[in-house]
């Protein structure tokens, strides 16, 4: 079986990002169709129009970098409404006889793909995953054949659609960057028989010591049946369990695992096991087969206390934003989705909020294997209409589709400990029920209903509008350790930090504002804090504030022994107090003009990280035993 970090045979030295892209889930046979592409702007988006389903296009672009990054080889910045992608894809013989699949990473935003001047596929939303069924394509006299494929991406730039942190305006400003539009994932194509496996779920069940399998099939035959096989990382046979695949849609078995052989997934220790599936059928012929990984893992709530494997962890998550000065929104190798984690864990943290994106499947591949914990996000930024703040904010229905898609997408990875679908909404709370309302509640429904087995928090910061949300939090940018310290304090009375400050405290317009329902006794952290403003190269006593440049909050430091004493002092606020379950620091790097970074744009050092490590290393109070908290 292949191992997810291999390369497609068919792939050159010098086609990007040639990994294999799906590592949770992993066929043998596969093809990488990054490389070159033809490839046309469409300003007017009149090519169906103008028949470019069926024409050559002038252009050439490096798939999957974005037209707007330099890797594309185009690095066009301005608004793009609609551009179009062409290729010829040669199907290797091998494969006749099974339907091909042609999988998109993301395309941002709205794609449509045409094979053979064929529509196969539409889908809606920049940041998740879809698939394009080709059927079987037969190539002449046995060879190869050859399929033309087409897509056409389009990108709006007003109006509401999940953005993230892509600008509206022309130009970088604020917590706003270059735009991404088109395919900016990997493109690649598989074969599969008629009747298939689909994704399976894999659910950890630390209690009883098992994984829980979920196979959705493409259909059912009769006679058919499911194995499942689970591995240590180095080959030896754990468990084995099979099941009927002509009754349920869906099929579903539990891999006990023996006592001795149980090994929770932790930061400390994050192994992972191997689970071969295959469909078989009634002559016990293999139709099709899997390799995927899993970890045994748990997480609970108990109180205030959020668990990992029955143990407070408290989890030391800094804001990664994902973003690369060559290819925007897309790595330029995969060596830098290892970087970035290694990264954070040398400065001390030991997780992240993936903020404002949904990162490709790799990135969290590498944090299973390394133990790092993660936060999933969707981008939901661009929701704002401009309205009152009585209704300021419209998310439409596909915020929920798009969303779906992610959680399903991700479900089977250890590192995720928790769910965050919307980030900082801004609507005051009123007596009338609001779009922002539905659709906060809609995607907290529809998660928990697509896993039960992880926390949801209903949005980061400002507006908690759903009451039940398993999590509660709030943002933060006091650059002052002890008003910090003072603002945090009350998780002991059940009064924590709200956002906004609708206690009264002063320096605040919007004191008479009330975003969020109230405090329910939740586990609660500061999900986002410090970004310090810090660029080395301007701090002197003369640097200005020139947020057109550089920015951060509050007022930048003016030497490196300030910038650490402050951070020091703003985390051991939140490592002193018991009942705080965690926090998220901003930022892992800085992001074009945005520089309150631990590391620079590029991931070079601005300071010393090992004073960093050595200030958020300390015991953390939460850590305690249950019942020593206050000792």
């Amino acid at each position: 079986m292949a191992h997810p970090d291999i390369t497609s045979p068919e792939v050159s030295n010098d086609v990007p990002r040639p990994e294999y892209p799906r590592p949770s889930f992993v066929r043998e046979d596969w093809l990488n169709l990054n490389g070159s592409w033809q490839f046309a702007f469409d300003p007017g988006d009149s090519g169906l129009e103008r028949g470019l389903v069926h024409q050559e296009l002038d252009g050439r672009i490096l798939v999957p970098f974005c037209p707007e990054s330099e890797l594309s080889g185009i690095g066009d910045t301005d608004f793009h409404p609609a551009v179009w992608y062409r290729r010829t894809v040669r199907i290797p013989a091998g494969w006749a006889g099974r339907r091909v699949l042609l999988h998109f990473g993301a395309v941002d935003h709205d794609a449509t793909v045409w094979a053979d001047g064929r529509e196969v596929a539409r889908h809606s939303g920049g940041f998740t995953s879809f698939t394009a069924d080709l059927g079987v394509v037969a190539g002449a006299a046995g060879g190869d054949a050859e399929v033309v494929i087409v897509v056409r991406a389009r990108d709006a730039r007003h109006g509401v659609q999940a953005r993230g942190k892509q600008a509206t305006d022309y130009a970088n400003s604020d917590c706003h960057y270059t735009r991404t539009s088109g395919i900016w994932q990997t493109v690649w194509a598989e074969p599969v028989p008629e009747v298939h496996l689909r994704r399976p779920r894999i659910t950890p069940d630390l209690a009883s010591g098992a994984f829980h399998l979920e196979l959705p099939l493409s259909a059912n035959r009769p006679g058919h049946r499911i194995t499942a096989r689970v591995s240590d990382a180095d080959g030896r046979p754990v468990a084995e369990a099979n099941v009927r695949a002509d009754l349920d849609l869906a099929p579903r078995m539990v891999l006990a695992l023996p006592e001795d052989r149980r090994r929770p997934w932790s930061p400390e220790d994050p192994h992972l096991y191997r689970v071969r599936i295959e469909l078989l059928d009634g002559a016990g012929g293999v139709v099709d087969r899997a390799e995927c990984t899993a970890g045994l893992r748990s997480v609970a709530i108990d109180g205030k206390r959020l668990l990992l494997n029955g143990r407070p962890v408290f989890q030391r998550l800094v804001l990664d934003q994902g973003w690369y000065p060559d290819g925007l929104m897309t790595a330029p190798d995969d060596a830098a989705l290892v970087r970035d984690i290694e990264l954070s864990l040398a400065a001390g943290f030991n997780g992240a909020r993936l903020h404002q994106k949904v990162f490709e499947e790799r990135f969290l591949h590498h944090a299973d294997r390394l133990g790092y914990l993660v936060w999933g996000e969707f981008g939901d930024w661009g929701a704002s209409t401009g309205r009152t703040t009585q209704d300021n904010q419209q998310p439409t229905a596909g915020f929920i589709t798009q969303w779906l898609e992610a959680v399903e997408r991700d479900y089977s990875h250890p590192s995720i400990v928790g769910w965050c679908p919307l980030n900082e909404t801004h609507q005051e709370l009123h007596d009338r029920q609001t779009v922002l309302d539905d659709v906060t509640r809609g995607m907290f429904l529809a998660t928990k209903a697509a896993d039960t087995s992880r926390p949801v928090l209903d949005a980061s910061g400002y507006s908690h509008r759903v009451a039940e949300t398993d999590v509660y939090d709030s943002h933060s940018y006091e650059q002052d350790p002890e008003a910090f310290r003072h603002q945090m304090a009350g998780l002991d009375k059940d009064a924590p930090y709200l956002n906004p400050d609708n206690r009264g405290n002063p320096g605040r317009k919007d004191t008479d504002a009330v975003w969020s329902l109230p405090y329910r006794g939740q586990p609660y952290f500061c999900s986002e804090f410090g970004g310090i403003w810090w660029n080395p190269e301007e701090a002197n006593e003369a640097a200005g504030d020139d947020r057109e440049v550089s920015w951060g909050y509050g007022q930048r430091p003016r030497t490196e022994e300030e910038f650490q004493t402050r951070f020091a002092g703003l985390t051991g606020a939140l490592l002193d107090d018991p009942l705080m379950f965690g926090y998220c620091y901003t930022q892992l790097t800085d992001v074009f003009q945005e520089q309150n970074g631990v590391y620079r744009f590029d991931r070079s050092r601005k300071l010393d990280v090992e004073r960093l490590r050595a200030a958020q290393q300390r015991p953390a109070a939460f850590e305690r035993p249950a019942g020593e908290e206050g000792r």
